[in-house]
């Protein structure tokens, strides 16, 4: 009897370690897969913003003309303006105009990003830009809705600092929804047909 329930007991170890086995691939599965955001995938939240132009741009503006979301701000040394020129190039190269492909930039330094001094800086990318700024509140309204982040670095003065920042471009679809992303430094020809497969899907 005590070998019987010795086996037995020997059984059910193997059972419940498979279990744990099975649970932990599983879980596994779900922590990698998480943060990849499926296509047509919504928003998450509204929000207010005001616009370079002066105008208001709100979550509902989003809809019915494709468009490239980036964040970052007037005072970056690299990333952003590179990301720009890429942008305006891309829908230039495709043969694309504003009312096609939108490019839309977000400041996350309203502070010294006004609606005019974005207006100015995006002026000079050679392509219709919508510039979005605001109040601290409202640009953090935009950044939660796209998942975005940026923090101040190398602060010397109020007036005089970085801003790490988010440098993917989302790309947003005629609907409103999420389509996918492209990395900061993805091939162009890679990045183009991902914009050619959201502007005619």
């Amino acid at each position: 009897m005590a070998e019987q329930n010795s086996k037995l007991l020997s059984r059910v170890r193997l059972v419940l370690w498979g279990l744990v086995v099975v649970a932990a691939i599983g879980a596994t599965f779900i922590y990698l897969n998480r943060g990849t955001q499926s296509p047509s995938s919504a928003i998450a939240g509204e929000f207010s913003v005001e616009t370079a132009a002066g105008g208001t741009f709100t979550d509902e503006d989003l809809e019915g003309t494709p468009s490239l979301v980036f964040f970052g701000y007037t005072f970056c040394p690299d990333v952003c303006p590179t990301t720009l020129a890429e942008t305006t190039a891309w829908r230039q190269s495709l043969a694309l105009t504003e009312d096609d492909l939108r490019i839309i930039f977000v400041t996350v330094d309203p502070a010294r990003d006004t609606a005019e001094v974005l207006d100015q800086y995006l002026s000079a990318f050679g392509g219709p830009i919508t510039g979005l700024t605001g109040d601290e509140a409202s640009i953090e309204n935009v950044k939660s809705a796209f998942g975005a982040i940026s923090e101040k670095a190398d602060v010397r003065s109020e007036t005089d600092y970085l801003v790490n920042h988010t440098a993917t471009v989302f790309m947003v679809d005629g609907e409103g929804n999420l389509f996918g992303t492209i990395a900061y430094g993805e091939n162009s020809d890679t990045a183009k047909a991902k914009i050619e497969r959201m502007v005619t899907s």
